[in-house]
């Protein structure tokens, strides 16, 4: 029996895509880095020290730098966020029936929050994950096992949604069932 859905954000719940790629592409060309929207799809998912690594800064002042930017550049391009409705509604409803729902993202805990207040869907979630609450980012199932254990339910007992080929990773290492979240959900 399923007790607790555990959902990723980026991708998954939200389609932020195109907010994030014109968030880091301010903040690439505020230090002199070009970021095209294939280099980023590519990216799309990584927790922030992956990317940084995958795009050749190795410089930790100009990360640092970068993630800062992104974060003051973020929130100007929420008109650009596709929420996932069915799949909100979904897990709205699962909740209000007293099942347990968390967001498990490796996401930026300021970026995750400033986007889901914007969507006004925090009240759907008993518990809302970022990055900075685990060690280690996906493919790890740190993140899974983490909100599993604060929702006090067993891997059996979880539905995890998600988008990414290190999040699908994440969700089977952590022993729950998933289901991929594809591009069709976007749509009406």
């Amino acid at each position: 029996m399923i007790k607790a859905i555990i959902t990723d954000f980026d991708g998954t719940l939200v389609d932020t895509f195109e907010a994030n790629l014109r968030a880091y592409q301010e903040a690439f060309h505020q230090v002199g880095i070009t970021l095209t929207a294939e280099k980023y799809r590519e990216c799309f998912g990584y927790r922030f020290d992956r990317f940084m690594l995958a795009m050749a800064v190795t410089d930790e002042t100009i990360a640092n730098q970068i993630n800062e930017l992104k974060k003051e550049a973020y929130p100007q391009h929420f008109s650009h966020l596709i929420p996932n409705t069915k799949l909100i509604e979904f897990i709205a409803t699962f909740h209000q029936m007293g099942a347990k729902t968390a967001i498990a993202s490796t996401a930026r805990k300021e970026n995750l929050m400033n986007a889901v207040n914007y969507l006004g869907i925090a009240h759907h979630f008993d518990l809302i994950y970022a990055g900075v609450d685990v060690k280690q980012g996906k493919p790890s199932p740190e993140i899974y096992l983490k909100a599993m254990d604060a929702l006090e339910v067993k891997p059996e007992e979880v539905l995890i949604f998600e988008d990414s080929p290190v999040g699908f990773q994440a969700a089977k290492a952590s022993g729950a069932k998933y289901i991929p979240v594809t591009t069709d959900w976007f749509t009406e």
